[in-house]
């Protein structure tokens, strides 16, 4: 076992997962799951979160901060920018053919198709939102009270959840009124503390990260090599964290995986439904993947990389 390779041990911990969670479904373990393996998982989305941050900031810092000309900077950044739109317009598109070809959705089982349909209508109406654009309406429908009845017992939020969604509601009312060029505006911190602490601000982050990497070029070698130093050496520290978190991945990725499914399921069925609407996802989602990875890079790389 210690000789196979990571990603191997990934997927043995992600097989793991689906196995017990139909053991602890069948035997009535769901509560055990949940108070025991699930908080691992919960544990390996926040080392993830708290590595990924000072990771990127330290990284674009070292990588920039290396240059000997600033002028390649410009180059190197209109490149990027460039195959990045490429190739994002590219991905999108192809997700929407793929999905609306194969339509996973429907692979979906009729009651769990139904009971996200009524979850989202609630969402709608408490939002003042009115229909769904199909102008369709299952809270209308007798034959579905039961299933009304039990959504609107799990949407039931918290006073902190209703104001956090207020919160987002009105901010995403707000950019609606803003300049075309707010974009650009919110790219730069206000106070880069704050954008660090603030997972959501990466753009900022990768601003200041760019901004301070350029700077350093412009200072003088012998006042700029101690800070280089201290980055790489700070930027090493955090790649080491990342070997040591993938390390135990195959684990967290098992408890993970249990405990989501525990939540969603209580019975085998429920899993096998589950599975059922993940799986047809999943394959698109890698058909998408195998067409872009062994199609559509290797050509980008043969037009625009010709001495590969």
């Amino acid at each position: 076992m210690k000789n196979l390779p990571l990603h191997v041990k990934i997927v043995i911990g992600l097989v793991l997962g689906i196995v017990w969670a139909f053991i602890s479904s069948a035997l009535g373990w769901n509560t055990f799951t949940i108070t025991w393996i699930d908080p691992f998982g919960v544990i390996f989305i926040r080392l993830l979160k708290f590595i990924a941050v000072p990771l990127v900031l330290f990284s674009i810092i070292s990588g920039v901060s290396g240059l000997s000309d600033v002028s390649k900077l410009g180059r190197l950044g209109g490149k990027t920018l460039g195959a990045y739109l490429i190739t994002t317009v590219t991905a999108v598109g192809l997700g929407l053919l793929l999905v609306n070809l194969v339509k996973p959705g429907d692979f979906v089982e009729k009651d769990q198709r139904v009971k996200n349909r009524i979850s989202f209508e609630l969402w709608l109406e408490g939002e003042g939102m009115g229909l769904p654009q199909d102008g369709q309406s299952y809270l209308s429908d007798p034959q579905y009270q039961h299933l009304i009845t039990d959504a609107q017992k799990a949407n039931q939020l918290s006073e902190k959840d209703k104001a956090e969604v207020a919160k987002r509601m009105a901010s995403a009312q707000k950019q609606k009124e803003v300049s075309p060029l707010q974009f650009i505006v919110d790219m730069v911190p206000e106070n880069v503390v704050l954008s660090i602490s603030n997972n959501g601000l990466m753009l900022q982050v990768i601003f200041f990260s760019i901004f301070f990497g350029i700077t350093l070029v412009m200072v003088p070698e012998e006042k700029k090599k101690p800070v280089v130093d201290f980055i790489q050496s700070i930027n090493e520290v955090f790649l080491k964290m990342v070997n040591m978190v993938m390390n135990a991945a195959p684990f967290f990725v098992f408890a993970l995986l249990a405990g989501v499914i525990a939540k969603m399921a209580d019975t085998p069925a429920e899993v096998f439904e589950i599975f059922l609407g993940l799986g047809s996802y999943s394959l698109t989602l890698v058909a998408g993947l195998f067409f872009l990875v062994f199609a559509f890079y290797p050509l980008v790389l043969k037009i625009f990389v010709p001495k590969l």
